[in-house]
């Protein structure tokens, strides 16, 4: 194992010295992972070595699957597909709603909905719900109510928008979802795979990568890391886009 003097210098020549695309992500601090105490066992191919008790991503393997991710995000765009951004921690949320707003595309940016996937005909009735009270609202509908009962109605639509705003406009199913941390959203990844949707997922070592269909392997506790690979997807989107307008 290298020491840290040793990895310091081992990882600037390897990255920050290799090409542009290493470059920004040794930069973002995407090579570091977490202690080894916490590493999954399905993150051990792509772990480079240790600094200071914590791991380090080998980036050229953090590239590769970053790479693999673009090109299937593309295709899934060229042909049209819809894709969910997943990301509630506190990190990830400003990055993966401005992400999904980029591309035009449905985000939960908050708790998971348990059933948004397996219980989908339920979750879009309250959408519906959502969208009618707010549509009354701003046509003055809710003035026939009591002060008591607008009150309430207001309370209901705060708490509707707060938990399904980010995806009122996913009336079906997506084709990919592209999740931050697929350790604590579990759950969605889980539905996901259930319901066949295609899962890409910036995972760190602690994540069982076997679990996604596209893993991308980095940091994915830090905003600076966060916000580059968001910013790689979304280009993927819309790279997907003008290829589909060009046909």
């Amino acid at each position: 194992m290298l020491d840290s003097t040793d990895m310091e210098k081992t990882t600037t020549t390897t990255t920050a010295s290799a090409n542009p695309a290493i470059n920004a992500l040794f930069k973002a601090g995407a090579h570091f992972a977490y202690s080894k105490s916490r590493r999954h066992p399905s993150t051990k191919p792509y772990i480079f070595g240790a600094k200071n008790r914590v791991e380090i991503f080998d980036l050229e393997k953090s590239k590769e699957t970053l790479d693999k991710a673009k090109a299937f995000v593309t295709s899934i765009a060229q042909a049209g597909g819809m894709m969910l951004f997943v990301g509630g921690k506190s990190e990830a949320k400003s990055a993966v709603k401005r992400g999904a707003m980029a591309v035009n595309m449905p985000y939960v940016d908050g708790r998971w909905i348990g059933g948004t996937f397996t219980n989908f005909p339920e979750i879009k009735k309250r959408v519906d719900r959502m969208e009618m009270l707010l549509s009354q609202k701003e046509k003055g509908e809710l003035i026939k109510y009591t002060k008591k009962e607008r009150l309430l109605i207001d309370r209901e639509i705060d708490n509707l928008q707060y938990m399904f705003s980010g995806i009122a406009s996913m009336k079906t199913a997506p084709k990919v979802m592209f999740v931050i941390d697929p350790k604590r959203e579990a759950i969605a990844v889980e539905e996901a795979r259930k319901q066949g949707v295609m899962v890409v997922a910036l995972a760190s070592s602690d994540c069982d990568i076997t679990k996604v269909n596209f893993p991308i392997v980095g940091n994915d506790s830090s905003r600076t890391s966060i916000e580059l690979f968001v910013n790689e997807i979304v280009s993927a989107y819309q790279a997907g886009k003008k290829l589909a307008e060009v046909k």
